[in-house]
């Protein structure tokens, strides 16, 4: 990676008017399909969107991956969970086998999964595991930093390198995926610090807390916050201070996407507040940018809002792992399939389409 620092990494990310050229190109693809106009929707708007990001009409997505970012979380210990951070390590270690709800729906979509490791806490080198490991887990956000300045510039960076080597590696479509138990903690405290929403807006009951858990995880965020006092201006102090080592490095993910010009699905609320990270680091970010469904957390709507990004898919989903991610990328095949191999009006010997205003 040429980029040493985050800021090097941003002033990378830029447009090019090839990019407009080959969204437009795409549109009038579509317009040739012997189909009603616009008549797939957001596939259409999808696959214009990658044509844009690549600067090309001639779209390949038939190597894909998932990048699952793993990572403990240190505010676990104040109640925000069912279950222990050792679940992080046996989820991590399960995606590696091939085991994970994941990977099961991966092999259906025909895509790589790739469980990174960002900061389990005392995970050994495990084979199948990428260790890219920033810290042996995260500070308790509701009594200090969850990880220094550097560390997050670290994870970001690494998030971006990961994309990059992807791509050299011949992939062409990226989904997002973490693992982490208390991660919807941390992300409701980040999605709270850059938007000023309450946390009783932002907080979740995460894989399923009972009424008292809510009301920790709750005053868990709100400690957290009221302790580090993150500047909402600044997305990289609200992930070092309230963040996680997965909710960074896909932060980066996203970057990088933008950076390597691979378009990036995200998840659900985890990955779509990394997003926002992103996005705010560098507003052209949000060209690799793509939504795949709308969480069932509370919030999940409002961050695609805020991101200005429409969901493929509306299914109650709150798994994690990139299952969501993963469940659109047959979405995008059907649509890929009939922009390059549709049969056109001229192949049909029928008069296209054509829009008519209500006025003419």
């Amino acid at each position: 990676m040429k980029e040493r620092t985050v800021q090097a990494l941003l002033g990378a990310i830029k447009d090019r008017p090839e990019e407009n050229q080959a969204r437009e190109e795409a549109r009038r693809r579509w317009a040739a399909v012997a189909k009603p106009l616009g008549s797939l929707g957001l596939l259409e708007t999808a696959i214009e969107e990658i044509a844009a990001l690549t600067c090309s009409a001639e779209i390949s997505l038939s190597r894909r991956a998932v990048l699952v970012l793993c990572a403990d979380n240190g505010v676990v210990r104040r109640g925000v969970t069912q279950t222990g951070s050792e679940v992080t390590a046996v989820v991590t270690k399960n995606i590696a086998a091939g085991e994970a709800s994941v990977c099961k729906m991966a092999q259906v979509a025909r895509c790589a999964v790739v469980p990174v490791d960002m900061g389990v806490l005392d995970f050994p080198p495990t084979s199948g595991v990428l260790s890219r490991r920033v810290g042996n887990g995260t500070g308790d956000i509701t009594q200090g930093a969850a990880m220094t300045r550097a560390q997050a510039e670290q994870a970001v960076l690494t998030g971006a390198a990961l994309v990059e080597a992807q791509r050299d590696a011949g992939v062409r479509l990226l989904a997002t995926g973490e693992m982490g138990i208390g991660n919807t903690t941390t992300s409701s405290a980040v999605l709270s610090a850059l938007t000023g929403m309450t946390p009783e807006a932002c907080v979740g009951r995460g894989a399923g807390l009972s009424d008292e858990g809510l009301a920790r995880k709750r005053r868990a965020v709100a400690q957290a916050l009221a302790c580090n006092r993150p500047c909402g201006e600044d997305p990289l102090d609200v992930l070092a201070k309230v963040g996680g080592f997965d909710l960074a490095g896909l932060c980066g993910v996203f970057l990088g996407g933008a950076r390597y010009r691979v378009p990036v699905l995200m998840d659900g609320f985890i990955s779509a507040v990394a997003a926002l990270c992103a996005v705010r680091l560098c507003p052209a970010a949000a060209k690799a940018v793509f939504a795949s469904h709308v969480s069932a957390e509370p919030a999940g709507g409002q961050v695609l809002a805020l991101l200005d990004k429409e969901p493929l898919i509306t299914a109650r989903m709150r798994l994690g792992e990139g299952t969501g991610a993963v469940a659109a990328i047959p979405l995008l095949d059907m649509a890929w399939a009939v922009y390059e191999g549709g049969r056109t009006f001229g192949d049909c010997g029928i008069p296209a389409y054509r829009p008519l205003g209500g006025g003419a």
